[in-house]
């Protein structure tokens, strides 16, 4: 069942115009959306996964006008120049200079502290093709700016979009990754063979280190 209008979310909403529009194209795709936003979570990292395809971001929008909310991304700063600019910016995109990963998550905790509502979506696996480690960023930025991680999917074997449940992570890096991985077990991607393994550099070093 469709999220009901209006939406009971604290974070940012999107007009009804397109919470319409969202559940009429999902429909025409045969897509269909579960679960609610909490209601008493104003901010919050979405974990977009998995991400194997250009199609991923369009319908994790759709799913989001459904919800009722106005999610927020990060682009390299390049990506906003020339007319898709304004589109970019309009789907939420927000322009950043990846000079450096801590920077850029002291930068984005900073954002989070200084709104009073946001949902930022992050493609943790960072690409559409297979590699062995997730970024870090989310899990940093949520544990920094002190918000907890939403555990978004978009599973195409089931054509279903879920927002995710909130998940607060304890700074046990291990143990908080085997509550994702378990989150994420049976989703399954447009392309299943690039859904990423679901694992930080950063166990590994943590287990080299002893």
């Amino acid at each position: 069942m469709s999220p009901s209008w209006p939406p009971t979310h604290q974070m940012p909403t999107v007009p009804r115009v397109l919470h319409l529009l969202g559940r009429f194209l999902m429909w025409i795709g045969g897509w269909h959306t579960v679960g609610q936003i909490p209601p008493d979570v104003p901010k919050a990292v979405l974990i977009a996964a998995p991400h194997t395809s250009n199609w991923d971001f369009w319908w994790a929008l759709l799913a989001s006008w459904v919800y009722g909310v106005r999610i927020q991304w990060l682009g390299k700063h390049t990506l906003f120049r020339g007319p898709q600019g304004p589109l970019l910016r309009a789907t939420g995109g927000m322009a950043v200079e990846r000079a450096s990963a801590h920077g850029l998550v002291g930068d984005v905790a900073a954002l989070f502290r200084a709104s009073d509502g946001m949902l930022l979506m992050v493609p943790a696996e960072g690409t559409r093709s297979y590699r062995d480690y997730w970024k870090s960023g989310f899990y940093h930025i949520a544990r920094e700016a002190e918000v907890p991680i939403l555990l978004g999917y978009l599973d195409y074997a089931k054509k279903e979009a879920n927002i995710g449940v909130p998940f607060h992570p304890t700074g046990d890096l291990a143990a908080d990754m085997d509550e994702i991985r378990a989150w994420y077990a049976d989703r399954s991607g447009k392309y299943p063979e690039g859904f990423s393994r679901i694992r930080l550099r950063g166990e590994d070093e943590a287990e080299a280190g002893g």
